[in-house]
């Protein structure tokens, strides 16, 4: 159970997991929650199933739609509990955010010889919760890491019969295989034991590359000692270097008596709308300031973690579109699609005459490394991959999402034809077809959900979906009629 302070009370420290547990012991005969107060903030005030979202990156196709609110957004469970330096580990309930995890982790060990810290997190946004992370078995930019299964030590989760169960890679190991990774959709992870590494400085090396030789800088990277990078590619569809020219980004540990910069050269978050405006406007441009800018910090020292912390803008769109003066309101809807990496150069080429022929304006990209997964059921990286993601610009339009929804399936059919896949977490335009190509093992999933969870207690639109795509996952005395009430 959830431990915080030594000197906390043992009442106090197993309040809010176990007030999790009461509540989803508490069900009428329906089979539904009978709930409480607390447990109202996080379901709503609705009859039926309760919504599950991990608090992780959105997970629906459609731009400017309502997310669902409920259990998988661990109201309130924030705290970091126990720190084992011996172990490397962090016990922390599953809805603190990457920030406040980092910070406190920090704040613990002020004046320790040799600081733990996280390991990676999701880039482009940061709060975003542990528990979401887990949901979504997410991934950093690490060169050389598996996702985000290889950071767990163990989970307590809140199963559909109400009970707080323990699952690690030794203890109800199969429940652990389905819950990471597995969307929210075996139980509330009340608290997640994360497996820590130690905290350094590290120098970032900047060099602009092209598609072609990439893996080849990549693993040189690598060999120099280097535990980060990324990739960000030219997006300009007017130009010959589209999708095949780029700046490497990457970070190599350095002494830790290396002193931070008292004024870092970073980009403000004027500097950020004033790219993302030129993004839409002149891509030529964009490219060339965001080059110029990294390539003026090459050497620049930062920490291993706080350096995976970004700038994110809320709500950006809407005040560009008004300064735009669009017709139509946008957005950008991201996908990632993972190939063998030998095979990134000939996907990069279809990509970029695909996004052209479609007239699909892409708005940011980057290409990242991954290890295999080889632990989870849902796993994404079968094989050491290279992750492209693509923001594409998204007009609130029939058209639009037509546009970007036709060249969502295009861009996963070029990966599949070479052996990849896609990430399920953003968007939900991907044919049977494709789904069952990318994820053989997807039908086994919804099988496994339907028995340990028969009422269907834990759902989400993205459950509904699949069930709805790929048909209800029949076994014995298992009958999913609520998935296809509620979709």
């Amino acid at each position: 159970m959830f431990p915080c302070s030594p000197d906390g009370a043992r009442a106090t420290r197993q309040r809010r997991p176990l007030a999790a547990h009461a509540h989803a012991r508490a069900r009428d005969r329906s089979g539904h929650l009978a709930r409480g107060a607390g447990w109202d903030g996080a379901l709503g005030s609705r009859a039926g199933p309760a919504p599950v979202r991990g608090g992780g990156p959105p997970r629906d196709g459609r731009p400017g739609v309502r997310r669902e609110r409920g259990a998988g957004r661990h109201a309130g469970l924030d705290r970091i509990g126990r720190l084992d330096a011996g172990a490397g580990t962090v016990e922390v309930e599953a809805g603190i955010e990457w920030p406040a995890l980092i910070g406190g982790l920090a704040a613990r060990q002020v004046g320790a010889e040799r600081p733990l810290t996280i390991a990676q997190k999701q880039t482009g946004a940061d709060r975003l919760t542990i528990g979401g992370a887990v949901a979504a078995n997410a991934h950093g930019r690490g060169l050389a890491m598996r996702p985000f299964v290889a950071d767990v030590e163990s989970l307590a989760i809140v199963d559909a019969e109400g009970e707080v169960r323990t699952a690690s890679r030794r203890q109800d190991a199969e429940l652990f295989r389905l819950a990471v990774g597995g969307y929210g959709l075996f139980g509330v992870v009340a608290s997640v034991t994360l497996r820590l590494v130690p905290r350094r400085k590290v120098e970032r090396l900047v060099s602009l590359e092209r598609v072609e030789d990439l893996m080849g800088a990549f693993s040189r990277r690598v060999g120099e000692g280097c535990l980060y990078g990324d990739f960000q590619f030219a997006i300009d569809e007017s130009l010959p270097n589209f999708l095949r020219q780029g700046i490497l980004a990457c970070y190599r540990p350095v002494s830790p008596r290396t002193p931070l910069p008292a004024r870092p050269r970073e980009l403000s978050r004027q500097d950020w709308r004033g790219l993302v405006e030129l993004a839409h406007t002149d891509r030529r441009r964009a490219f060339q300031r965001y080059a110029e800018h990294y390539l003026a910090t090459a050497g620049q020292v930062y920490w291993s973690d706080t350096h995976q912390l970004g700038v994110y803008l809320d709500d950006y769109h809407r005040a560009l579109d008004r300064r735009l003066r669009a017709r139509v309101p946008a957005s950008e809807v991201i996908t990632e699609l993972f190939v063998p990496r030998a095979a990134l150069p000939d996907f990069m080429a279809e990509a970029a005459v695909e996004l052209r022929r479609r007239g699909v304006v892409v708005i940011y990209g980057t290409v990242r490394l991954i290890e295999r997964d080889g632990e989870t059921l849902l796993e994404w990286a079968r094989e050491p991959y290279a992750c492209i993601v693509f923001n594409l610009h998204t007009e609130h339009s029939p058209q639009g999402i037509a546009a970007t929804s036709g060249a969502m399936r295009s861009l996963i059919a070029l990966a599949l034809r070479r052996g990849g896949a896609y990430y399920l977490t953003y968007h939900r335009w991907a044919s049977a077809a494709q789904v069952e190509a990318a994820y053989p093992q997807m039908r086994e999933f919804l099988r496994r959900k339907a028995e340990r969870d028969p009422a269907g207690l834990f759902q989400s639109e993205w459950y509904r979906h699949h069930v709805g795509l790929l048909g209800p996952s029949r076994t014995p005395r298992v009958e999913e009629r609520r998935a296809r009430r509620y979709a």
